[in-house]
């Protein structure tokens, strides 16, 4: 574990050195973003195509969150899916058991993922490398089994059935697929904006030193473990957005939404699309869920696949896609700045 945070230290330290973008110039392309997701279902007839979107915003959003974890923070968790879970589970049962709104709904349920999250990172965040990542997932597998257990509350294996109540908002009707389709893309975008303003922020570079060197951070005056501790409740709550998301997608929530694949899921999706780049994480969400639909499709060794594939980002390219792109990119400026000079 302890050269995983080292590649990921020396990997990222020249991408944290870049200059930061404005913040206003993150908030222009977040608009544009969204005028393109928007568009995407006039310039593509596919009806598979807005729920790819969907799905990439509810995945996108948890591989991301994970990332403020993972790559920023050098904290490497094995659990980060029980908030997925949690988020799904909470606002389905909000909608199903009480007669609020969707944004009470969605309010309370990132409250609830909140407070889980203050609870399990004061106990997981004093621990290092090995023992925080399966302490994790130690919590994860016992909000699984709690979800198995408690039938009459949550489904059990059967998860929530009969549907989630849509009811309008702000003239926003859910139970309309377009509506839906719109709504996770604001979702998506708002909440990779937020997490990109505190990835940029000066507590996202004191999350990088705490990375680089957690001993020399708490010499300077640096609280390591309130950092962490806030960082661990942040990402469980844009993680939480995620399962929102995927519980109205499929209009309910399921045990697999807080199984410990879905942890695996996340780090799979961030050592594909890379830790170094803040859209690392999305693009590693797309290749997966293409790999996902395709392999299914075409073979029944979908294991085989997915195999093959982490062997050649892990032995070929011995890192994510984006972390790829920008080394390759950033080599050919240096070596056009030494032809020139």
């Amino acid at each position: 574990m302890s050269e995983v945070r080292a590649e990921t230290s020396v990997v990222t330290r020249s991408a944290d050195s870049a200059r930061p973008r404005p913040w206003y110039f993150d908030i222009l392309i977040a608009i544009v973003a969204f005028a393109i997701l928007v568009t995407l279902p006039m310039l593509f007839t596919s009806k598979a195509l807005p729920d790819f979107v969907i799905r990439c915003a509810a995945f996108g959003l948890f591989a991301t969150s994970l990332n403020l974890l993972v790559g920023y923070t050098g904290m490497i968790s094995f659990g980060h899916g029980m908030f997925f879970g949690l988020g799904a589970y909470g606002f389905g049962l909000l909608m199903q058991r009480a007669d609020v709104s969707i944004p009470t709904a969605i309010v309370c349920t990132l409250l609830i993922s909140a407070v889980a999250a203050v609870v399990i990172g004061a106990i997981c965040v004093r621990l290092k490398e090995i023992y925080f990542a399966f302490v994790t997932l130690a919590f994860q597998m016992l909000i699984h089994s709690v979800i198995l257990s408690w039938q009459p509350l949550t489904g059990g294996d059967q998860g929530l059935r009969g549907g989630i109540k849509r009811p309008v908002f702000w003239g926003i009707d859910l139970s309309n697929h377009t509506h839906l389709y719109i709504f996770s893309c604001a979702l998506l975008v708002i909440g990779l904006l937020l997490m990109r303003q505190i990835a940029q922020s000066p507590f996202g570079y004191t999350l990088r030193m705490i990375r680089d060197n957690p001993v020399r951070a708490s010499f300077i005056g640096i609280n390591v473990w309130r950092a962490k501790l806030t960082v661990f409740v942040l990402a469980a709550i844009f993680a939480s957005v995620g399962g929102i998301i995927m519980s109205l997608f499929v209009s309910g929530a399921y045990p697999e939404f807080a199984y410990w694949t879905i942890s695996g899921e996340g780090i799979f999706i961030n050592m594909l699309g890379g830790v170094t780049t803040f859209l690392g994480p999305m693009v590693g969400t797309v290749l997966l869920l293409i790999l996902n639909d395709t392999a299914t499709r075409l073979t029944e060794h979908y294991g085989l696949v997915l195999g093959v594939v982490i062997l050649f980002f892990a032995l070929g390219l011995r890192k994510g896609l984006m972390d790829f792109v920008v080394d390759w990119l950033q080599s050919r400026r240096e070596s056009s700045k030494g032809r020139h000079s």
